[in-house]
């Protein structure tokens, strides 16, 4: 073997092996940065002292990667925190810190969302916490009496919400309540104009596992526009929602989530369909029955507020009629297979017959209803 070829033998393997050692390793830290990630980690050790009233644990800022501009410097982090006794998985927020360095030594100047990332409610603010029996209400911007009577309002909601669904659930709720619609729609990320009318909405991951840490969000605006039993059924609404997210996949079709928990927000109550349904009525009186139950792209915002009104409407009326003619055991039955089996099995699993044959008797129903 020549010298160079035994040269190559030898010294190809341990350039091999350095250079797959390099492969994915962390880009060495300086000094600066080693400093700046310090200094968040002991900055963030402890929950900021507004917030001393929330219920927090797990409270921790994970940084992802520090910029540096002379004295300054911002820190992309991720927070993750629990609400003790209501949260079952952590929350997880996108932040950016900044820092200045003062006398050799860099200081926690600032914390607020990242670009693109949804803001906390306390950065909409100083947050006022009211505790419930079944509730925490958090709210910015608004008096302690409101707080209080919506809190009192979910302490009622979360045991009808349970009474609806028997599936295993945490039984208890958060609410979130903004100053005003335009923070309501800063929390969701979403145009303000989404959300005008509206009561109130929930925020959570669908079917994932373990329980998300979901929120109901107040619309302020719309929550002083409802009659006191309105709220009630609003609240009840959301609150469900939570209560069955676990048991909600991609494969449970959205009529018979909004449906349900429409159903739970009106079960007990007297309203009737004329009542709760009068856009579906008139369309019923005038000939237009729907050929099919509301699909996804139904409940859709921004468009049609009538068409809007009769999707909710027909599918709380789906759900009633189920619960009726089956039972409250098969209607809740049904949306636990139809998050886990396909939508034809799943109904002829829970109900006994095939979708096109649900699909028919809540025609005739609407039209022995509205006639």
């Amino acid at each position: 073997m020549s010298p160079v070829r035994r040269f190559l033998v030898r010294v190809l393997p341990l350039l091999l092996s350095a250079l797959l050692a390099g492969c994915g390793a962390p880009a060495p830290q300086d000094g600066a940065e080693r400093d700046i990630r310090e200094a968040v980690a002991d900055w963030s050790r402890t929950p900021p002292a507004a917030l001393a009233g929330i219920p927090l644990e797990g409270w921790a800022y994970e940084v992802s990667a520090v910029r540096r501009d002379g004295a300054a410097a911002t820190a992309r982090a991720e927070l993750r925190y629990r609400l003790s006794g209501y949260d079952a998985a952590a929350a997880g927020s996108a932040r950016e810190v900044r820092l200045t360095r003062d006398g050799g030594r860099w200081q926690v100047t600032g914390d607020r969302a990242a670009p693109g990332a949804l803001p906390q409610l306390w950065d909409q603010g100083p947050v006022t916490v009211v505790r419930g029996a079944h509730a925490l209400v958090l709210g910015v911007g608004q008096e302690a009496g409101t707080l209080s009577a919506i809190a009192a309002e979910a302490d009622r909601a979360v045991p009808a919400a349970s009474a609806a669904w028997p599936g295993p659930w945490a039984g208890r709720a958060v609410v979130l309540v903004p100053g005003s619609l335009e923070r309501m729609a800063e929390l969701l990320g979403r145009p303000a104009a989404e959300y005008r009318g509206m009561g109130a909405v929930t925020t959570g991951r669908v079917g994932a596992a373990p329980a998300p840490a979901d929120r109901v969000v107040v619309n302020p605006q719309g929550w002083g526009q409802l009659s006191p039993s309105g709220r009630g059924v609003i609240l009840t609404h959301e609150v469900t929602h939570v209560a069955t997210r676990a048991a909600t996949t991609a494969t449970t079709p959205l009529w018979l989530s909004e449906g349900f928990a429409d159903w739970a927000g009106y079960r007990g109550t007297q309203v009737t369909p004329e009542q709760a349904a009068p856009a579906l009525a008139r369309a019923v009186r005038r000939g237009e029955v729907p050929g099919a139950l509301p699909g996804a792209e139904d409940f859709a915002f921004g468009g049609d507020p009538e068409a809007l009104a009769r999707a909710y409407e027909g599918a709380w009326l789906a759900c009633r009629l189920i619960a009726g003619r089956w039972g409250e055991a098969a209607l809740v039955d049904l949306y636990g297979r139809a998050g886990r089996e396909p939508w034809p099995v799943a109904v002829r699993g829970a109900l006994a017959v095939d979708p096109d044959a649900l699909t028919k008797d809540w025609q005739e129903a609407l039209r022995a209803e509205f006639r």
